[in-house]
């Protein structure tokens, strides 16, 4: 089938401002969003710059905004988009170029809720034991693959860049949440201040944004309780 894809562009060495750029492609149904910007690159205009890795929906690099919702590009089949696709930097980010956009501040508020196992005891003689019902509580926590597809859904990012984000929250509550960590307090303090969980407003894009269905919402929200409870296993 025929395809108008519309391009958001940007090369800040070069343009003054974003433009579109038109590319009309061939493509099957069953072709993945990611194979059609693949031929656009390849054989028509290989000045055009998106990130792109493992093409599984795993490794999360090609996450941008697809007909006005954020999604992974490899995950997306052209037969859900239809005969004309609009694609666009995911917003609340800096551009590189292109649909590249500066992660650098979404990893430095991923690393300042210290997402790492914390202990204060002596290294134990054997594994940190964990029942099957203690796994399952932060379950939803470790599908994150820091894509950004949900901070940068967020409005209250976009309004607020000092905000930590619903990624770094969803990050913490794993550790928050695991029976063998004892940094919850750590990171509750971190959390409870000015530009953590409180800016969220629970819009639901972020939840809506994931693409391994991570009820981003929802973790918040607990991660809320815990701060309000002083205790994450009153959650």
């Amino acid at each position: 089938m025929q395809v108008l894809v519309r391009i958001k562009r940007f090369d800040p060495e070069r343009d003054n401002k974003p433009y579109w750029d038109e590319f009309n492609v061939e493509a099957e149904p069953i072709d993945r969003l990611l194979d059609t910007l693949n031929t656009i690159k390849w054989t028509m205009d290989g000045t055009l710059t998106y990130r792109r890795s493992c093409a599984h929906g795993v490794c999360g690099s090609d996450a941008m905004r697809i007909n006005g919702r954020n999604r992974l590009a490899c995950k997306v089949l052209m037969r859900d988009v239809g005969k004309k696709v609009i694609i666009e930097p995911m917003l609340g980010y800096p551009v590189i170029k292109d649909l590249v956009v500066d992660m650098d501040q979404f990893f430095d508020k991923y690393k300042q809720v210290k997402p790492y196992l914390i202990t204060y005891d002596n290294e134990p003689g054997t594994e940190r034991l964990q029942s099957p019902e203690e796994r399952a509580r932060f379950d939803e926590g470790t599908k994150c693959i820091l894509c950004g597809a949900c901070t940068g859904s967020c409005p209250s990012i976009w309004g607020n860049s000092d905000w930590v984000g619903p990624a770094a929250i969803v990050n913490a509550h794993r550790f928050i949440f695991d029976s063998r960590d004892e940094g919850a307090a750590e990171r509750l303090n971190i959390l409870g201040k000015k530009d953590g969980v409180w800016r969220c407003r629970t819009i639901f894009n972020c939840s809506d944004a994931c693409p391994r269905g991570i009820p981003v919402t929802d973790l918040i929200e607990q991660v809320k309780r815990a701060i309000v409870y002083s205790d994450p296993k009153s959650v």
